[in-house]
């Protein structure tokens, strides 16, 4: 697990930040993996 998981799921879930902003975050902060975690969604390359 990715040391920011835990924050970046934190913001997500009490909506400080938006799916396009936990989508910023892969390969930054999280993984594509933890992505699908929080969001639900699977992780897309643009």
């Amino acid at each position: 697990m990715s040391k920011k998981f835990e924050q970046v799921k934190r913001y997500y879930d009490v909506g400080l930040w938006s799916e396009i902003m936990v989508w910023n975050a892969v390969e930054r902060w999280i993984n594509a993996d933890e992505f699908q975690e929080i969001i639900g969604k699977e992780y897309w390359k643009s």
